[in-house]
């Protein structure tokens, strides 16, 4: 059982293969996700820092296949970054950690509507089994500034809100999506030492570049990859875009 922090691991990762996160987001009726995940993983491989596998696919897979998939990614220095927006009361919270651990999951991203003392007991719980919090902030689908951006208390907008939260319970990294540069850049400059991942590079039209000038520390990026053809170039060329 590794004794490195989430923080130190994806650090360490990226230091190596850039600051590029696959998200394994495959339709819902896909099968044999395995497969693919590990078909991915292993195309891309010295292109990304870690893999992001989202709530569905964790529904339609077996632990013992998730397993395999983070094992796979371990043994090529990737972090594993569980996409289920964690959201409940301190025992299920609790509860679905020790699952995700069990998987070898390294990370889980949490919906911090739950209140900032129910995310920093999220936080201290992912932290004594040396497992990450990762905090929404701003999503990056266009929808998401209807919700996001509405002013919720002493003239603040809901994402200012979660930053805010995301501070006090030490999270290890905010979502803030890479459509949103203005959003990023305003987090950053807030909040300079919390990490900032974003999601909506290429199929949303998120600009890779500008996220990374902006403030963001590390890309998710999903389709553009996996739906791809020649999934490692795809990967090198979003890379060698970054700022």
């Amino acid at each position: 059982m590794t004794t490195a922090s989430f923080k130190n691991r994806i650090t360490a990762a990226s230091a190596r293969n850039g600051p590029l996160i696959l998200a394994c987001d495959y339709a819902p009726n896909t099968k044999s996700v395995k497969s693919k995940v590990l078909k991915a993983i292993k195309s891309t491989d010295g292109s990304i820092c870690a893999i992001k596998i989202n709530f569905h696919l964790l529904l339609n897979s077996s632990p013992s296949d998730m397993m395999a998939v983070n094992s796979a990614a371990h043994k090529l220095g990737l972090t594993c970054i569980a996409d289920i927006k964690l959201n409940d009361i301190g025992s299920t919270n609790t509860t679905a950690l020790e699952c995700l651990d069990g998987m070898g999951f390294d990370a889980v991203i949490a919906n911090p509507i739950m209140g900032k003392k129910a995310l920093a007991s999220l936080v201290l719980q992912a932290h004594r089994r040396h497992m990450g919090v990762i905090s929404l902030c701003h999503m990056s689908a266009p929808e998401a500034k209807e919700a996001y951006e509405t002013p919720v208390k002493n003239g603040k907008r809901l994402y200012e809100l979660f930053l805010n939260w995301a501070s006090y319970a030490k999270v290890d990294g905010i979502v803030v999506g890479a459509t949103y540069p203005k959003i990023i850049a305003e987090c950053k400059k807030k909040s300079p030492r919390t990490a900032i991942y974003s999601p909506g590079v290429g199929a949303q039209g998120g600009d890779p570049h500008a996220a990374r000038k902006a403030g963001t520390k590390y890309l998710i990026v999903g389709r553009s990859i996996i739906n791809s053809s020649d999934p490692a170039k795809v990967a090198k060329t979003i890379l060698a875009r970054r700022g």
